[in-house]
């Protein structure tokens, strides 16, 4: 393997992982609100649910997908109805400035579910799989790059959010941060529904 390989493995797995999507969005607010480690558990099911879905990708589910394309279609819908739903829980939290209990804690597999719902994370397995699976070797070592930068990215974005209540440190900047944060990810989300119903 040549170290360009290894780069664009890296490159790849990072630019999906770091950008903004439900996931970090959620995770973010969960950091602000919760703290680290409060938020961890939820960052594991996540990077762990990823993973597992670029494993089933990488064993096979891909030809699935060629055969059924209206699957991922289906699936874009109930995502997205999940994503709605996770938006209206961060946006309905209630504050609390002591980062106890200030909303509801995210758990371990609403992260792991919320990856096999997002639509990004697809996209991102079929294309990863996509551009390496000339090599078994290769896509091995994509695989564990990809989990380690996972892993790696989301908890950049939980102690970015932890470290973010120095800013937010009243209730009422918690209470119209999460509201924003809520009614974003559930903005975005319907624009992408509607997108893909018309």
């Amino acid at each position: 393997m040549t170290l360009t390989i290894l780069f664009t493995m890296i490159s790849f797995s990072f630019a999906m992982s770091i950008t903004p999507g439900p996931v970090n969005m959620m995770i973010i607010t969960s950091g602000i609100n919760n703290g680290f480690s409060k938020t961890f558990s939820f960052i594991s099911g996540a990077t762990i649910g990823f993973t597992l879905l670029l494993i089933l990708i990488a064993l096979g589910l891909k030809t699935f997908l060629d055969d059924y394309p209206l699957f991922l279609k289906y699936l874009g819908y109930i995502g997205s109805f999940f994503i709605i739903y996770m938006g209206y829980k961060i946006a309905s939290a209630k504050p609390n400035i002591k980062l106890e209990n200030s909303m509801k804690k995210l758990k371990f597999y609403e992260g792991f579910l919320l990856q096999w719902l997002n639509p990004k994370a697809w996209i991102a397995c079929i294309s990863g799989v996509a551009m390496y699976s000339s090599s078994k070797s290769f896509l091995l070592i994509f695989i564990i790059i990809y989990f380690i930068v996972c892993y790696l990215s989301l908890s950049f974005w939980g102690l970015f959010g932890q470290k973010a209540t120095v800013f937010l440190n009243t209730s009422k900047k918690l209470k119209i941060f999460n509201f924003i944060m809520g009614f974003i990810l559930i903005v975005s989300t319907l624009i992408l529904l509607l997108i893909n119903i018309l």
